[in-house]
């Protein structure tokens, strides 16, 4: 077995030193060739030398030094050189030590004082202890400071060892005494912590007796007060009262430390609405206060636990949760939106939503490179808050709208999506959105955007004027037809090639016009210089957006502007009582459908027109040459149905999550309740009244009954060695965030007592051993509960194996039995979570790391087969239900879940139904480190077949 040790130093393993070396160094008077020769020593020891020869030159030579750096060298070699011998015996050359430990108790100077009682602290030995205990108890009187806190500190280290309540059984009283009359905050912070630690009665009644002056004590003692306060009241939950008037009183305390503490500790001892509010205020305040980045983000982390426990308090918080946005940290403005979102109410909904208005402005102005991702944080809010209160969006869409042409795509296409859902669910304001949609057309910049924006305008458009202006605004921002000269084609083809050349010349000759989404527009269309009569610069307003946008090849824009031409001139049909007019609409649409498909199969763009959107314009042409009443119903209402249908399974998909999310209590029927107004208030502050109902309603309402039932845990037993084995091991693994704690039963199954038994562990994958186990000694046919720590640093799936070793009193040799593997899942780490399609597929783009599973299934139905996978992988579907429904044959579906470490774990499942009724198809996995991406792929594999 290891020893433990309490030093750790950094040793550059380069040449080790050689023991003569440090001995002859050792035995000159240079010093510091001394201090650098004590230095190898003590890191020599550290890697396991044994120097044995070194004691006596150190115990001739270093002993009687004055320099204190070699007096400090010397503390460390004596702390961790082995003092006993084989049988737990002090070793007699100690008793040299003892001699120069109770001189340096003694020395004139407090360094060397202080170091020596900082030594013995780390001292298990009692033998070399028990002589220097009056030298120690003296200490405690030495006029400096510094030799005081250390003398506590050593009388502690003693009192604590298993005889030390003989060796110092007046310990306590004597601290006691020390702390009254102590003035040093540290030291005095020192005896109130031995006195909570050893004497824990002792340490109640002195705060109680200086109830009054706690506020006035030094921060590390308050910090020490607020330890001890969490510990009464979490085993004496009936003195709660008296100790949370303690923790309000240090709430002002000076130290941000000691008033986050204290909020924390407010939190987890009381549901009294006070003490709550009371937290959520500190927590605010420091919000406010505190500059560092990681402290607000970890501030913001308590709000947001506050918020589920008790969101009724933290809504009038909101205003304050929200000052959080003046940060320039982008972590911290979402993580604040976040909170927010969750708390609005109709009273708050139009503060907030002027405070989100007055950001928005903001972002404008500044020209910070992260304006653009801000603005669509505060977008997306805006958006939610306008969905759940619709009344709010008339005073939000006409300002958002003016970032349709935003450069940033992504929340101009969050705009529009905004501005689609709103039109549809606040029929008020319908003709108000339309009217400045086709004002602010033309500065659409984003193809993306213009699609969504050109179909709002073929729904919407309902009365003759908006028809008319509708297709007006499109022919303008298409500007003059054709789109290419189509004349000089028809001549001889060299001088068509010569044209091109010409036209591509011009055209290169200016810069590259950059689009909304930063690629360059290649337009080896012919320049306009050749054949528009007006020299139009690209991009400017009469060129117009669409024009621009086709002319770099993207013909899916143009097949969307046929669509609405279409939906448009159907509807004008309807409201326009002349002929003559919806005629002469009718032909200037065809000629703009004509137009670009010709554009798509001439030579004058690098790539022709693709088949879906040639067969829709073509479509479109046909239809408006002749139209039959039930296409016309399909065009004009199945559209709009279909996406109003959208729009309520979005709606009804969120009231799910919500009453989801509601919290199901669950209370014995038996249970005693206790009724406010007949409650004694003898004595009690309104602070404690408010704490005790709290509790009773907790208790009535069955809070503080545990979700994990017996039959859950009984689950997590895992079976370490066989029944047949000499001694038979099982293990209950529980697994925390960070922590995976084995409680382990080790059963003797023997007549004989088992000595020196231990388990021995060892770990594969991302996983470390805390602590070295301790040897044991295991009577016949009894057992042993033994625990072990283990600290997990990433979601890589990790082995725990080991074996026990044991001595029996007639067999020489150890016993070895070999346990099972522990294998920590994945699944502990990961839980599901939601983001919008847009994140998950910008960081599609992003991960690297993809694992591919082909499927491999005896499930035949593919819904079914994507329900397993979703309960075997602990993981969220991101696609809509309505999405998957129906029988097609196949199915894709994408799955989300975070892990503890923040880590994102992506999955698409994309399956096919062959001719035999098998399934087949791919799961793919994407995530930014390697292990999830790995062990979420070997848990498909393991569990994809089914059927069992």
């Amino acid at each position: 077995m290891e020893k433990s040790c309490s030093l750790l130093i950094h040793f550059d393993k380069g040449t080790p030193a050689l023991a003569n070396e440090i001995k002859e160094a050792l035995e000159g008077n240079d010093v510091p060739a001394k201090i650098d020769a004590m230095k190898k020593a003590v890191m020599l020891l550290l890697n396991g030398e044994t120097l044995p020869q070194l004691f006596i030159t150190i115990i001739r030579y270093v002993l009687p030094s004055e320099d204190h750096t070699i007096q400090k060298l010397l503390l460390l070699y004596l702390e961790i050189i082995e003092k006993t011998d084989s049988k737990g015996r002090v070793l007699p050359e100690m008793i040299l030590i003892c001699q120069n430990l109770r001189n340096n108790l003694q020395h004139p100077n407090e360094y060397i004082r202080g170091v020596t009682l900082r030594f013995l602290c780390r001292l298990n030995e009692v033998d070399i202890i028990e002589p220097l205990i009056p030298s120690i108890m003296s200490n405690l009187e030495h006029r400096h400071p510094y030799v005081r806190r250390n003398a506590i500190l050593a009388v502690m280290a003693v009192y604590k060892l298993p005889q030390g309540e003989q060796l110092l059984a007046d310990a306590p009283e004597k601290i006691e005494n020390v702390l009254t009359t102590e003035q040093d905050p540290s030291a005095k912070r020192n005896a109130f912590l031995m006195l909570f630690q050893c004497a824990q009665e002792r340490a109640i009644n002195y705060l109680l007796t200086h109830v009054d002056r706690v506020s006035d004590w030094g921060d590390l003692l308050q910090m020490v007060v607020l330890d001890l306060v969490r510990k009464v009241c979490r085993t004496n939950k009936g003195e709660k009262g008296k100790y949370i008037k303690i923790i309000i009183s240090l709430l002002n305390a000076p130290s941000a430390a000691v008033v986050y503490e204290c909020a924390g500790t407010l939190v987890s001892l009381s549901s009294a609405p006070t003490a709550v509010r009371a937290a959520a205020n500190t927590y605010c305040q420091l919000l406010q206060s505190q500059s560092d980045n990681n402290v607000k983000l970890i501030v913001l982390d308590r709000l947001n636990e506050l918020k589920s426990s008790h969101r009724e308090i933290m809504v009038d918080m909101i205003m304050d949760v929200l000052r959080a946005l003046s940060s320039p940290n982008l972590d911290i403005r979402r993580k604040t939106l976040d909170i927010v979102l969750e708390l609005i109410t109709p009273k708050n909904i139009n503060e907030v939503v002027l405070t989100l208005k007055k950001e928005v402005m903001k972002t404008q102005s500044g020209e910070l490179e992260k304006n653009g991702e801000y603005r669509q944080m505060l977008i997306q809010a805006i958006h939610s808050c306008a969905v759940k209160f619709p009344e709010v969006a008339s005073t939000v869409v006409h300002l958002l709208m003016d970032f349709l042409g935003d450069s940033n795509v992504a929340s101009a296409v969050d705009v529009v999506v905004f501005v689609r859902e709103i039109i549809e669910t606040n029929p008020k304001l319908r003709v108000s959105i339309v009217t400045r949609l086709l004002d602010t057309f033309y500065q659409i910049r984003a193809a993306r955007v213009c699609s969504c924006a050109l179909w709002i305008i073929g729904e919407y458009c309902q009365s003759l004027s908006e028809i008319e202006s509708g297709i007006a605004t499109i022919k303008q921002c298409l500007g003059d037809l054709p789109f290419y000269s189509a004349s000089e084609e028809g001549e001889a083809n060299d001088s068509s090639k010569k044209s091109q050349q010409i036209n591509s010349i011009t055209v290169s000759s200016r810069r590259p016009a950059v689009l909304a989404d930063g690629t360059y527009a290649t337009q080896s269309a012919a320049s306009e210089t050749a054949f528009s009569p007006p020299t139009v610069v690209q991009g400017s307003l009469t060129a117009g957006n669409l024009r621009s946008l086709l002319l770099t090849g993207d013909f899916f824009l143009g097949a969307v502007v046929a669509c609405t031409l279409t939906k448009l001139i159907l509807r004008l049909e309807e409201v326009q009582p002349s002929k003559v007019e919806v005629n002469k609409a009718t032909t200037n649409a065809l000629l703009i459908m004509v137009s670009m498909i010709q554009l798509g199969q001439s030579s004058a763009l690098p790539h022709p027109i693709d088949n879906d959107s040639y067969d829709r314009m073509v479509l479109c042409v046909r239809l408006l040459c002749n139209t039959g009443n039930e296409v016309r119903k399909i065009w004009l209402n199945s559209c709009h149905e279909s996406f109003v249908k959208m729009l309520s399974d979005k709606q009804m998909r969120e009231t799910e999550e919500i009453k989801a999310k509601a919290q199901i209590s669950h209370s014995q029927p038996d249970d005693l309740i206790d009724f406010y107004h007949l409650k004694s208030r003898r004595g009690m502050s309104q602070l404690e009244l408010e704490d005790a109902v709290q509790d009773d309603l907790k208790r009535a309402t069955g809070e503080f009954v545990k979700d994990e039932t017996d039959a859950n845990k009984l689950n997590r037993v895992l079976q370490l060695t066989g029944f047949s084995d000499p001694v038979y091991a099982e293990a209950f693994v529980t697994v925390h965030h960070y922590d995976i704690v084995l409680d382990v039963t080790v059963i003797n199954r023997t007549k004989e007592t088992l000595q020196n038994l231990c388990l021995e562990l060892a770990t594969m994958g991302d996983l470390k051993l805390v602590e070295r186990p301790q040897n044991y000694t295991l009577a016949p046919e009894s057992s042993k509960q033994i625990k072990a720590n283990i600290k997990v640093s990433s979601t890589e799936t990790g082995v725990i194996f080991g074996n026990i070793v044991y001595e029996t009193s007639n067999v020489l040799d150890r016993m070895v039995v070999v346990l099972n593997d522990i294998h920590i899942d994945i699944m502990d780490y990961i839980s599901p979570a939601v983001c919008s399609d847009a994140a998950f597929r910008t960081m599609w783009l992003e991960f690297e790391w993809e694992n591919k599973v082909a499927v491999n299934t005896v499930i035949q139905d593919e819904k079914d087969f994507l329900d397993h996978i979703i309960k075997s992988t602990n993981m969220k579907c991101l696609t809509a239900l309505s999405a998957l429904e129906g029988e097609c044959g196949f199915l894709a579906a994408n799955l989300y879940a975070k892990s503890v470490f923040g880590e994102d774990a992506l999955v698409n499942v994309s399956i096919e139904k062959q001719a035999d009724g098998k399934l087949s198809g791919y799961i793919r996995i994407r995530s930014k480190t390697q292990g999830i991406a790995l062990s979420l792929g070997d848990k498909i594999t393991l569990k994809q077949k089914g059927g069992s």
